[in-house]
């Protein structure tokens, strides 16, 4: 494994937004991300936090991140997403209005703020595709977080929550829903260890990958199409300069098409991809949809496999199977050297 590749993981970031504004954090830190639940609220939170959850048998602070830096908050929703973040010492949500994907930084494109402290929120600047995208210092917050002297918000904060009767059903019902995963998640921990995936469908089926092996995810992208190769290679991609294989995933593992259209391509060139790197070697692969990262506690992987397929489970009442990237990656079929 090279240094290159090393540094590209380590800079992986997932990137959100909340208003106008764009935000990252490294996906070291992440734990899981889900739709804004119920919150608790004491009737005084210090140090901005919006509220407390019971995550995984720990009370967890729950932070907007606008109030660290002066700018109004408006009123949150159940289409708000929550980011579950962790650093050496403190686990704690960061509400989002949406989560856009996973990013390996250049760091030749960050830019550090003059001046920045380890106190500071925001600690650098990402220049992507002429948009600037705010690094937020997770470290930061977790100083904020154990500062039991930090002044209390002036603001009502329960009146920012949906105040309909739905709405606080539909969030009510996802804070038990998290309660239970978590009771069973604990009762069953024993000798399994934590892996974190990126869930996609493939025709109506799930199925996920490890997210060490993801480097970005896109909504749509331009394909060149090559001639002469086999039909799951849709052709090739222009990644900021580099040349990447677009594999249709589901003709590759031999799964029937679901689509009516004769106008295959267009049709694919607007489905989501997942660009992964094995093996020294990027993919990007074609799916019908991308849902989620989550975490799962699952028995240690095993040795390599000849499978496409590596291991199945099962993860609130759907059946996910793990894709083999290792093997998928090593498959010769897949590599275009005329370009």
């Amino acid at each position: 494994m090279n240094n290159n590749y090393i540094e590209q993981k380590k800079n992986t970031h997932l990137y959100f937004k909340i208003g106008e504004n764009k935000y990252a954090v490294n996906s070291d830190n992440v734990l899981e991300i889900m739709k804004l639940p119920a919150l608790d609220y004491p009737s005084k939170l210090p140090n901005n936090i919006v509220g407390l959850l019971k995550y995984n048998n720990f009370v967890i602070s729950v932070v907007d991140i606008r109030f660290y830096l002066d700018i109004e908050a408006t009123p949150y929703s159940i289409n708000n997403e929550l980011l579950i973040v962790k650093t050496d010492e403190v686990i704690f949500g960061i509400i989002t209005d949406k989560i856009l994907g996973i990013l390996p930084f250049d760091s030749s494109l960050v830019d550090q703020i003059p001046f920045a402290d380890s106190n500071m929120v925001i600690e650098s600047l990402y220049r992507k595709d002429k948009e600037t995208i705010f690094i937020v210092n997770t470290y930061a917050i977790e100083g904020l977080l154990k500062n039991h002297n930090a002044k209390i918000l002036p603001v009502d904060i329960p009146a920012l929550m949906p105040m309909d009767e739905e709405s606080k059903r539909i969030m009510a019902k996802r804070a038990r829903d998290m309660h239970e995963k978590s009771a069973i998640r604990l009762a069953s921990s024993g000798g399994q260890i934590k892996n974190k995936y990126i869930s996609l469908n493939l025709n109506n089926d799930f199925y996920c990958i490890y997210l060490e092996y993801v480097r970005e995810i896109l909504n749509d992208t331009t394909i060149m199409h090559v001639p002469g190769v086999p039909d799951f290679i849709m052709g090739i991609m222009n990644l900021r300069g580099d040349y990447i294989t677009v594999v249709d995933l589901k003709s590759f593992l031999g799964l029937p098409s679901n689509s009516l259209t004769e106008n295959k391509s267009e049709i694919n060139e607007k489905k989501p991809v997942i660009i992964i790197r094995c093996n020294e070697l990027q993919l990007a692969l074609l799916v019908d949809k991308i849902n989620e990262i989550f975490e799962f506690e699952e028995p240690a992987r095993e040795g390599a496999s000849e499978s496409y397929y590596l291991c199945e489970f099962i993860n609130e009442a759907s059946l996910y199977t793990v894709l083999n990237i290792e093997r998928i990656s090593a498959d010769k079929r897949l590599v275009i050297t005329d370009v």
